[in-house]
C-alpha cells in the first residue's frame, strides 16, 4: 500500500512523506528545496515530488494521502477554546471564532490546490484527515519500536489542542487528557522566545541554549502562568492577546511584559536580566511538564516497563528530555527527531498506514531526503569552477585535515529527515581544539559566539564520555558530560556540563563512522564536533549546488562532497 503524507499549507515546516506497505521511503521539508527557513505559508510541492520520484510511484499508484489536519477535531477544538476564553475575554473570543471558521474553509481549498499543482487530482484518491496530535503521536509511538508505551505531545497548537498524554497499545493509540489554546506551553515557550530577540517557531532552541546562562529564581512567571499536577493556566492578557496590547504589532508579546521585565532584548550578547528569564522559562517548561506526566502518563509507565514516546515541537527541547530521563518510572524513551511540525506528514502517513493493516517499520535512521551521484557532484564542482580532487580514501583524507584544527564540510549521500544533521550535510570540527567552535560561529555559519556544538560519538564510548546515557542516535536528548572528557573535549561541552550527542553506528553510516574512526586513531578522541551545514537563517543545505553557495561564501576552507574535496587553498 503507497501512503503519502503531507503537512501544511498553513503552518510552519511543511513536508512530504511516503510509506510502501509500512515502510518509509522518503521524506523531506520543502524548505529545502526551495531555500526558505521553515516554508510558512508555502506549498510542499517539491517534497511531494521527490517522494514520489523516491518510491518510483505516480500520482495514480497512491492509495491513500494523510493530512495531519482534521475539520471534525478543528470543530470540536474551535468550540473547546470558545468556552475557554469567552469569560475573560469575550470579544476576542468571538473575533477567533470568525476568523477561525473562515481560516478552515481557506485551508481546504489550499488542500486542494496543492494537490492539483502536484499532478493529484483530489477526486481521484483517498483522502484521510488525522488530527494534529495524533500524527504527533504516531510519528513517536508507531516507529519507536515499542509494543506497548506512554505517549506524549506538546507544542503550540494544533487543532487548538497543545498538550496530549495517551497510551499506545497494540499499536493504537488512546487518548487520556487534551490540553486545549490558549492554554499552551509550546506558546509560552515561544512568547519568551520573541521577547528575547529571537524568532517564533524557529529561536526556541536559542532559549534552551541561554538558559544555562541565568539563575531562573531571579525571574518571575508567576503572573504569566499558574499550573499544579492536573494541568495549567495562562494569563491571556500576557500570552493571548488582542493587537491594541501588543508591545509592537509585529510581535507577539504584551506591553505588560515589557512593563514588567523592561524591553526586550536586542543583539546577540548575553546579559541579565535576558539569561535569568531564559532560564525561568526553561524551567517553567520542565517543571509543568513532569508534574502532569507525573499526574497522566506514571501508571501506564510503570505498567509497560517505563516505556514512553514523545513528540511535537517541545520535544526538540533535549534538556527537558534530560529532566525526563530522570524519573525513576521512565526506563526506554523514544522522542522523534522530526518532531516538530515537519514530523507530522510522516506521522499522518504512519497512522493511516497502521489502521489499514500495513505492518510498521521501527524509523532506525533518519536518511530519508535525496540524494546525489558522484557525476552530478563533479558537474556541480566543474561548473563553479572550483579546486578538487578524487580520493578513495576520502575519510582518511577528512581525518587529517580535522586532526589539524581545520573545519570541513561533509556532504554525503541521502540528506537527513528532520532539523539535525546527522552526517550527511555536515559541518565537522575537532573538539579537542580550542577555538574551532568559536572560528565555526564566527565565519562559517555566522551565528551568536555562545550557541553550543554536539558530537557524532563513536558506538561504543557513549557510557565512558556520559553520565547516564540512554540510547541516542538522533541528537534529541543530552547528557552530563563525565569529568575526564570535560577538557579533552571542550568544544562541544555546554556551560552546564552537557552535551547532545549522536551515536553513530557503522550499519546506519559507514563513511561517517570510518570518518571518525580515523579521527580517533589519529587523536584518541572516538568523535567530532558536528553541526549542520547552514548559514545563520538558512535551512540545512539540500543539493550540491546549496553546499557549494555556503562553501563559496563562507570562512569555510575544505568541502567533501562523495569522494571528491573542493578547496580553497
Amino acid at each position: 500500500m503507497i501512503i503519502l503524507g503531507i503537512s501544511g499549507p498553513f503552518e510552519h515546516d511543511p513536508s512530504a512523506a511516503i510509506l510502501v506497505d509500512g515502510k518509509i521511503v522518503a521524506a523531506c521539508e520543502e524548505e529545502r528545496f526551495i531555500r526558505k527557513k521553515h516554508a510558512i505559508w508555502e506549498l510542499p510541492i517539491n517534497s511531494i515530488h521527490y517522494c514520489l520520484e523516491a518510491a518510483k510511484a505516480k500520482p495514480a499508484d497512491i492509495n491513500v494521502i494523510a493530512y495531519p489536519w482534521s475539520p471534525l477535531a478543528y470543530k470540536r477544538g474551535k468550540w473547546a477554546y470558545f468556552w475557554n476564553v469567552l469569560g475573560y475575554r469575550t470579544s476576542l473570543a468571538y473575533k477567533t471564532i470568525k476568523k477561525e471558521t473562515q481560516r478552515c474553509k481557506s485551508q481546504k481549498n489550499r488542500a486542494r490546490v496543492m494537490l492539483e499543482r502536484s499532478g493529484i487530482d483530489p477526486l481521484k484518491v483517498k483522502i484521510e484527515h488525522v488530527e494534529h496530535h495524533l500524527a504527533h503521536a504516531a510519528s513517536a509511538y508507531n516507529l519507536s519500536g515499542f509494543k506497548d508505551a506512554a505517549v506524549m505531545t506538546i507544542d503550540g497548537a494544533g487543532e487548538f489542542v497543545s498538550t496530549m498524554f495517551a497510551e499506545g497499545v497494540g499499536g493504537n493509540i488512546r487518548k487520556i487528557k487534551e490540553i486545549y489554546y490558549p492554554d499552551s506551553l509550546g506558546l509560552f515557550y515561544s512568547i519568551i522566545t520573541e521577547y528575547l530577540g529571537f524568532e517564533m517557531n524557529d529561536g526556541e532552541y536559542k532559549v534552551m541554549g541561554m538558559a544555562p546562562y541565568g539563575e531562573a529564581a531571579k525571574a518571575d512567571f508567576s503572573k504569566i502562568i499558574k499550573f499544579d499536577e492536573y494541568g495549567y493556566k495562562m494569563n491571556q492578557r500576557y500570552v493571548y492577546i488582542k493587537n491594541n496590547e501588543k508591545y509592537i504589532p509585529s510581535k507577539s508579546f504584551s506591553r505588560r511584559m515589557v512593563k514588567d521585565w523592561g524591553p526586550p532584548r536586542e543583539g546577540d550578547d548575553l546579559k541579565a536580566p535576558y539569561t535569568h528569564i531564559a532560564a525561568g522559562a526553561q524551567k517553567i517548561l520542565e517543571d509543568v511538564t513532569l508534574k502532569l506526566l507525573n499526574t497522566y502518563l506514571r501508571d501506564i509507565l510503570e505498567r509497560n516497563d517505563g516505556r514512553l514516546c514523545f513528540a511535537g515541537g517541545c520535544a526538540l527541547n533535549v534538556s527537558l528530555n534530560r529532566k525526563i530521563l530522570e524519573q525513576p518510572y521512565v526506563k526506554e524513551f523514544f522522542v522523534q527527531p522530526a518532531a516538530g511540525d515537519a514530523g507530522t506528514a510522516l506521522g499522518a502517513a504512519v497512522y493511516v498506514a497502521h489502521k489499514s493493516g500495513d505492518a510498521i517499520q521501527k524509523m532506525d535512521h533518519v536518511y530519508l531526503g535525496p540524494e546525489y551521484s558522484a557525476k552530478e557532484i563533479e558537474e556541480a564542482l566543474k561548473t563553479n569552477n572550483l579546486k578538487y580532487e578524487n580520493s578513495r580514501e576520502i575519510e582518511k583524507v577528512a581525518a587529517s585535515l580535522l586532526t589539524r584544527g581545520e573545519a570541513v564540510g561533509w556532504f554525503q549521500d541521502r540528506m537527513e529527515f528532520g532539523p539535525r544533521a546527522l552526517g550527511n550535510r555536515s559541518i565537522l570540527g575537532n573538539p579537542s581544539i580550542q577555538g574551532v567552535s568559536d572560528r565555526i560561529n564566527a565565519i562559517i555559519k555566522y551565528r551568536e559566539k555562545w550557541r553550543p556544538f554536539c558530537p557524532s560519538v563513536l558506538e561504543g564510548f557513549e557510557n565512558e564520555i556520559f553520565e547516564n546515557y540512554h540510547e541516542s542516535e538522533f541528537m534529541t536528548m543530552s547528557f552530563l558530560v563525565k569529568n575526564p572528557w570535560k577538557k579533552r573535549i571542550q568544544e562541544v561541552v555546554h556551560v552546564d556540563g552537557t552535551a547532545r550527542p549522536q551515536i553513530v553506528k557503522k550499519e546506519k553510516n559507514a563513511k561517517f563512522h570510518n570518518l571518525i574512526s580515523s579521527f580517533y586513531e589519529n587523536t584518541g578522541i572516538p568523535l567530532l564536533l558536528n553541526t549542520s551545514m547552514n548559514r545563520r537563517g538558512e535551512p540545512m543545505v539540500c543539493s550540491p549546488q546549496d553546499a557549494i553557495n555556503m562553501f563559496v561564501d563562507s570562512g569555510l576552507k575544505y568541502l567533501v562532497m562523495g569522494d571528491f574535496l573542493a578547496s580553497k587553498q
